[in-house]
């Protein structure tokens, strides 16, 4: 089992992101309340969160919320450009990065102290070089475990630093909320709330057992480990992420089952586009929906066999969708998300394939390829002719 004995592992993780960007990019915009996307909120300052504004949230509402915001359209190229610039930044401190998104990643400074001085020296410079070479702040949380690096972050957000000392950490972990641990929800919130349980330190309190009498096996062992601080896992430098996926916010309008068939369509159609360029089948269909009551449920279809093909994934989502139908009629829909679980590198299962699904593919990788070489709206579907199909935001190799 790995466990550093110190805290040599760094969560860094950018403030606003989008909004920082805009912020940096325009004088104007710096210390003002800034919303990024119209419609649908895709990120807000920290002066428009101050006010109630929410990603994901509608246009509408968040400027009700913010009347005085400055809304401004989104420029995808500019935030992965600055991505780029603030890894290279993390690939100079450290060998050992595992990048979790464009704006956040895992650095491991354990091997470092007589070249670069200690975890909380390096974090401190990490931050300087960030601010300077590209311009944003950015917050980062320093511990002996992940789990605790990525709490000590959101602890310290915005623009801070925070680090958690080995023989400190319970202290730091046990009084914050059950909302700190990873993989508490809204609805296992509630069943913690429901029975009293409101505190990290409240979990720690209860046996294993209690915990999966109450959540189920996985779940409840899970959060009893993490509320003692029991994360084994290493930084890991090039893991391959476990599932592909893309999502979209809707806003509060009222969505026809057509257009909500052609909108995941578009997403069943990005992901396996990403899978395939990245040589990447998968068994595991998620589909995730939002309601307007701010209620999520997630629906899961394993198939028998690893697939990337788009019409083979959009017929499981399809039936998981028809099985939501009525909560989506009773709750109104505000965010629909696919993802394909249980990867697998694409050249093995090649070879085993029947006959009609090869051909299915091939004319996946045909339309890929004029992709490639034109426009990548060249070819479309025709259900999805004349959409608006949402703006695809920058993404981590897959």
């Amino acid at each position: 089992m790995f466990v550093t004995v110190d805290a040599t592992i760094l969560h860094a993780d950018l403030d606003a992101f989008y909004a920082s960007v805009e912020q940096r990019d325009d004088p104007g915009l710096r210390g003002r309340p800034v919303i990024v996307g119209g419609g649908v909120v895709l990120a807000a300052s920290y002066e428009a969160k101050a006010h109630g504004v929410r990603t994901a949230m509608g246009g509408a509402q968040a400027r009700q919320l913010c009347p005085q915001a400055i809304v401004v359209p989104p420029r995808m190229s500019a935030y992965s450009e600055a991505s780029a610039a603030v890894f290279e930044v993390f690939e100079q401190t450290t060998p050992l990065v595992e990048g979790l998104s464009i704006d956040e990643a895992f650095l491991d400074v354990g091997g470092l102290r007589r070249i670069s001085g200690a975890p909380a020296d390096i974090a401190a410079k990490l931050r300087r070089d960030v601010l300077d070479q590209v311009g944003l702040p950015i917050t980062v949380g320093v511990a002996r475990t992940k789990f605790l690096a990525k709490v000590a972050s959101g602890v310290a957000k915005p623009d801070g630093l925070l680090v958690v000392p080995p023989d400190r950490e319970l202290a730091f972990l046990h009084p914050l909320n059950v909302g700190r641990l990873w993989g508490v929800g809204e609805v296992t919130a509630k069943k913690l709330h429901d029975r009293g349980i409101t505190t990290v330190g409240h979990v720690a309190e209860l046996p294993q057992s209690a915990l999966v009498a109450m959540l189920g096996q996985a779940a409840g062992r899970h959060l009893h480990a993490l509320a003692h601080n029991r994360d084994p896992r290493p930084v890991r430098v090039g893991h391959r992420r476990g599932s592909v996926g893309a999502q979209r916010a809707l806003g509060q309008r009222p969505r026809s089952t057509e257009e909500v068939d052609a909108i995941l369509t578009g997403l069943v159609d990005r992901v396996t586009r990403r899978m395939r360029a990245a040589g990447r089948t998968g068994r595991t269909i998620v589909l995730r929906l939002r309601f307007a009551d701010f209620s999520r449920v997630t629906r899961s279809h394993t198939l028998s066999h690893p697939t990337a093909q788009t019409n083979e994934i959009l017929q499981a989502v399809r039936g998981l969708r028809a099985a939501a139908a009525p909560m989506i009629e009773r709750r109104g829909l505000t965010l629909v998300g696919v993802a394909v679980g249980n990867l697998d590198d694409d050249s093995a299962v090649q070879l085993a394939l029947p006959f009609d699904r090869r051909q299915h593919d091939a004319l996946d990788e045909a339309v890929d390829k004029v992709r490639r070489r034109f426009d990548s709206g060249a070819v479309t579907r025709a259900a999805l002719l004349g959409r608006d199909q949402g703006i695809s935001v920058p993404l981590l190799p897959d």
